[in-house]
């Protein structure tokens, strides 16, 4: 088994599956295509598939719901034609699905029965791809409360690292990325605020795309910040990634953001991909910061010298110090947009949950099954940034558009560096490997290094892929650009994967 992976890292690796005797893993949409197209009773199919997946992802608990085999069955014949029919595909439990709770987790959100399907299901779903269920994630996206632990919610319990049980999947879309990197799904859906798809994706080795902030619809989603929230892929490679990117991708009148995607923007664009896109780019290698261990500096000379090979340019780049107040002007727009967003989300749903308050109440009325392990801060400081608020006798509006005002720094800081150089995009590590989970700690980031705050911060699109090991634990690479750079910042990670031939898998031979 680990002598076939060496040799054959892109190549299904799947023994007797429609008899299930093995294990299921499979590499990509096309390995899974192949399988689906040679099954006879596809009903037969997707029981047995559905059977294995949850057989297989008992010690990562990954998956918090799926659809019965019938409604996947379903979901394939009315896929009838469709390029992508049949392909699983498995959403964060913060996404609108019908007939599946959407709950980010809390069990304060299990009567949460959607109505309709998010805008980007509805996509989806216009490609071919059937809904596998709901990824576990870290509860209320890791915005409830101080020294919260990646991949745990009350409702799902604990994702973990399918390299290590013992190590953190990094969140919140742990379950999405876990998902994907045991070959559960060739594909899945997560979101980020602040690294929530670069993060997960670079700890667990597969490729994470965080688009533009408008590229995608969030509507359906149960949103923190309209800011800053986006939807994105999570693939075993740059190509499947690119893929899903273009299905969900769009205009939706039900989200203003996505009216701000270039009336020429080049959607085909996104999945053309070049080996040899890199040849003649100019590219900002950002350097590890100070006090980053050995190991860091190692990787980005690494990095370095393959895309000389490659052909680009590489020249050294470093960021201004952000202003004093900065990271807390980006707290407070967190918490001054949750409150708008969420109570317009809860408002609307069928959940119990009306507001806020009303989740605030329900975690204090379950405290020993919501609350063990850390609390809710940030709700609590959501409410008190609530639209027609005080602080210090100052409006909250006003904190808020002066916290808007400070976080053009981000914009200006990566849109500066790219013309003052005339970089074609930044490369940089995207984050240290993962953590042990410490449930009285919370998340630690020991031992950090790592890039994307600017990027999740400005909107800015934010591609990452494996890189290499660190202690047999996988780490990421980041390609970032400016707004509706997608297409570039895609290409530049394809050609890289493609040189750097590193596709990791939680079950091969790392030695």
């Amino acid at each position: 088994m680990f002598d076939f992976y060496k040799n054959c890292p892109l190549f299904l690796f799947f023994i007797s599956f429609l008899h299930f005797s093995e294990s299921i893993t499979f590499n990509s949409i096309s390995d899974f295509k192949k399988l689906l197209d040679k099954s006879d009773n596809k009903m037969e199919f997707y029981g047995n598939y559905l059977s294995e997946v949850k057989k297989n992802d008992l010690d990562v608990n990954s998956i918090i719901s799926t659809y019965d085999n019938n409604s996947l069955y379903r979901s394939y014949i009315y896929a009838k034609y469709k390029p992508l029919r049949g392909i699983p595909i498995l959403l964060k439990d913060n996404i609108d699905s019908r007939d599946l709770p959407n709950t980010a987790g809390s069990l304060s959100l299990l009567d949460n029965f959607p109505r309709r399907d998010a805008h980007l299901v509805t996509n989806l779903q216009k490609k071919g791809f059937v809904v596998l269920g709901k990824a576990n994630l870290s509860e209320w996206a890791n915005f409830r409360g101080q020294n919260s632990v990646s991949g745990w919610s009350s409702h799902g319990g604990q994702t973990r690292n399918p390299y290590d049980y013992d190590y953190s999947p990094c969140g919140s879309s742990s379950g999405s990325a876990a998902a994907v990197a045991l070959g559960l799904v060739p594909v899945s859906i997560g979101t980020e605020t602040n690294g929530s798809i670069t993060c997960p994706a670079s700890i667990n080795g597969v490729v994470g795309i965080k688009p533009t902030v408008g590229l995608v619809s969030r509507h359906g989603i149960i949103p923190i910040s309209s800011t800053q929230d986006t939807a994105g892929p999570l693939a075993l490679n740059v190509n499947d990634a690119s893929i899903v990117l273009q299905a969900i991708s769009g205009r939706d009148p039900k989200d203003k953001a996505t009216y701000l995607i270039p009336k020429d923007y080049d959607f085909d664009a996104l999945t053309k991909l070049d080996k040899n896109y890199l040849n003649g780019k100019r590219l900002g290698l950002i350097m590890p910061a100070d006090g980053a261990p050995d190991v860091a500096f190692k990787l980005i000379r690494k990095v370095e010298q393959k895309l000389k090979k490659l052909g680009a340019e590489v020249v050294v780049v470093s960021f201004d110090q952000m202003p004093q107040n900065f990271w807390s002007s980006a707290l407070f727009v967190l918490q001054h947009e949750f409150y708008i967003g969420l109570n317009a989300y809860l408002n609307k749903s069928k959940s119990n949950m009306k507001n806020m308050e009303s989740v605030i109440d329900f975690n204090v009325s379950n405290r020993k099954q919501i609350m063990e392990f850390y609390g809710q801060e940030y709700f609590i400081k959501s409410v008190e940034s609530a639209p027609g608020k005080t602080i210090d006798n100052v409006r909250t509006e006003d904190i808020y558009q002066q916290s808007l005002d400070v976080l053009e720094y981000a914009k200006n800081s990566l849109d500066k560096a790219l013309l003052n150089d005339d970089l074609d995009g930044l490369v940089g590590l995207t984050r240290n490997t993962a953590w042990k989970i410490d449930y009285e700690t919370g998340d630690t980031f020991e031992n950090g290094w790592g890039n994307g705050a600017l990027s999740a911060i400005s909107g800015y699109p934010h591609v990452t892929i494996p890189l290499d090991y660190v202690n047999n634990l996988p780490t990421g690479l980041s390609f970032m650009g400016t707004a509706w750079d997608e297409a570039s910042l895609i290409n530049m990670a394809y050609a890289f994967e493609q040189e750097n031939n590193f596709f990791p898998r939680p079950t091969q031979d790392k030695n």
